[in-house]
């Protein structure tokens, strides 16, 4: 998938045993272990550990999606996001 669509992100979240979800993202929010972190296009390159909570996915049409993660980390750079944790429930909700 390329990072070239103005505005989004090239997410990919994966669990220890499975891939979880791809796409295209607005904005993704992140349980950090220093707090929640939001990422943007363009935002900094960053590797952040996770800790268990939410991760928050906004779709590229604003369809928003929470998927309930443990620890882990998290990888951006050039608009590519890789959240990579232990467990993530296959309980998904999208609002």
């Amino acid at each position: 998938m390329a990072a070239s669509s103005k505005g989004t992100i090239v997410v990919n979240v994966v669990a220890s045993d499975r891939p979880v979800w791809s796409g295209r993202a607005r904005s993704v929010t992140i349980p950090a272990t220093e707090g929640a972190m939001g990422i943007l296009p363009d935002h900094e390159p960053v590797l952040v550990l996770t800790k268990k909570g939410t991760l928050t996915v906004v779709q590229e049409d604003g369809q928003r999606t929470d998927f309930p993660v443990s620890a882990g980390f998290v990888s951006f750079d050039s608009n590519k996001l890789t959240v990579a944790v232990d467990r993530c429930d296959d309980e998904s909700q999208s609002a």
